[in-house]
């Protein structure tokens, strides 16, 4: 295949995104022959290659036309937006699926013990953030003036150094602000993983890739947390077993030879299925109950 027609797509070199995104493009069917230290993988089943870059960057690659995709945080998508905007310059990355990996939350986070008594409590302090657009866009929003100090890292420790009052910085589990005794008090952005495309008119080989790459990823997420069951049941049971079963679509049903008075029942439930659930079942009179994962769906 011609080399471009080859689409190319940019994701986070080392970082919490980069596990994730390498498993949904193998979900998705993509075959990757990267070197141990290779910046470039190459599709060897589809016509596209990744690139392992830092995410800051991944903006201004999609923006510039120099990757077709980008699978990056929506915290650096709004950033590098508000950034743009700074210097006059209007972002047209478009952002074409969001997904359902890399969550977290950009947030407000104080030494604990100090008392917090909202946004207001901000007014003239420094904050430590690596993220100052968007900090300085949540402070103009509430009309509050501090000092914001821009740092490349380790923000977390900028209150211990004394470079800081406080910090605005990615959350996930909080472990990191824990060991740093600090304390999450305020969200500024609700994040997570972000599919977003060039500017640039793509040609029909290309564009016909990246719709069946969209459906592909589609058909992964709805079958992240799916289960497909399987049981026995009294007819009479009907109407509660379809209650009980989480996020599904009408179930299959299907008579038992030799039984009038019961079927088998299929069902997909895009839900987690927990033990309660299935002890809920098994009181409503299931039986022969099976629960298997569900590796691939297209509606």
């Amino acid at each position: 295949m011609d080399r471009d027609s080859r689409l190319k797509l940019a994701v986070q070199k080392s970082g919490r995104l980069t596990d994730p995104s390498l498993d949904l493009l193998a979900r998705c069917g993509l075959k990757l022959a990267r070197g141990k230290d290779q910046l470039v993988g190459y599709g060897e089943n589809l016509p596209l290659d990744v690139l392992f870059v830092r995410d800051d960057d991944i903006p201004d690659l999609v923006q510039e036309d120099v990757c077709d995709l980008g699978l990056v945080g929506l915290n650096v998508i709004e950033e590098k937006r508000l950034a743009l905007a700074a210097r006059g310059i209007e972002a047209s990355f478009e952002t074409l699926r969001l997904l359902d990996f890399g969550r977290c939350r950009l947030s407000i986070a104080i030494p604990e013990g100090q008392s917090w008594s909202g946004v207001s409590a901000l007014a003239g302090r420094r904050i430590a953030t690596t993220y100052p657009h968007l900090l300085g866009q949540f402070l103009a929003r509430h009309g509050v003036r501090a000092d914001i100090v821009t740092l490349s890292g380790a923000v977390e420790i900028a209150p211990r150094l004394g470079r800081a009052d406080a910090i605005c910085d990615l959350v996930s589990t909080g472990s990191t602000l824990a060991a740093n005794h600090l304390e999450e008090v305020q969200t500024v952005l609700e994040s997570h993983a972000v599919l977003i495309r060039t500017p640039v008119a793509l040609g029909a080989v290309k564009s016909d890739w990246v719709e069946r790459l969209l459906m592909r990823i589609e058909g992964v997420q709805q079958v992240r947390e799916s289960k497909y069951i399987m049981l026995h049941a009294p007819r009479a049971a009907l109407p509660e077993i379809r209650r009980l079963l989480p996020g599904s679509e009408s179930p299959t049903i299907i008579p038992l030879e030799g039984h009038p008075d019961k079927v088998a029942i299929h069902a997909v439930c895009r839900e987690n299925v927990f033990w309660e659930t299935l002890e809920g079942l098994k009181r409503a009179g299931a039986s022969a109950l099976l629960v298997l994962p569900v590796e691939k769906m297209l509606a």
